[in-house]
C-alpha cells in the first residue's frame, strides 16, 4: 500500500470495517453492515455520505437512473459494502464505472459474507 492514494483514509475505512466484521460476523443482509458503519463513522467523526446519489451523463444527457453509492467518506472515496461469497470481477467492474460517474479516485469494496473480511481497493 506505499504508492495508494489516501493512504491514510483508505486504511481508517477498513480498519473500521474490519472491527466491525469482528464484531457482528458474516451472516447479515448488507443493511445491517451499513448501519453499523455508519455508526463507527459517526462516533470515530469521519466525513461520510450515506447512499450518495450520483447522475449518470449519456452523450451529454442525464439518464433518468442514478447510481447509488452505499459511502462517500471524506468526499472523495467510495465505500462499497456487500455481503456475498465473495469479491467478484462484477463488483470490481461496477467500482470502476461508478469512480468514472462520481470522478473520485478510489473505491474500497467490503465484503462482510465470509469467515474472513475482505477488501479489495479499486483505483482509477
Amino acid at each position: 500500500m506505499e504508492n495508494l492514494i489516501y493512504k491514510e483514509e483508505s486504511y481508517l475505512i477498513t480498519g473500521i470495517c474490519f472491527d466491525v466484521h469482528n464484531i457482528l460476523g458474516p451472516g447479515f443482509l448488507e443493511i445491517v453492515y451499513k448501519d453499523a458503519l455508519e455508526y463507527e463513522f459517526q462516533q470515530a467523526g469521519i466525513p461520510f455520505e450515506r447512499e450518495k446519489q450520483y447522475d449518470v451523463n449519456y452523450k451529454g444527457i442525464m439518464l433518468r437512473h442514478n447510481f447509488f453509492a452505499d459511502f462517500v467518506v471524506y468526499d472523495k472515496i467510495i465505500l462499497e459494502v456487500k455481503a456475498t461469497s465473495g469479491i467478484s470481477n462484477d463488483f470490481v467492474a461496477r467500482a470502476i464505472n461508478y469512480l468514472t460517474v462520481s470522478k473520485n479516485k478510489l473505491s474500497i469494496i467490503a465484503n462482510f459474507g465470509q469467515n474472513k473480511f475482505q477488501s479489495k481497493l479499486v483505483v482509477r
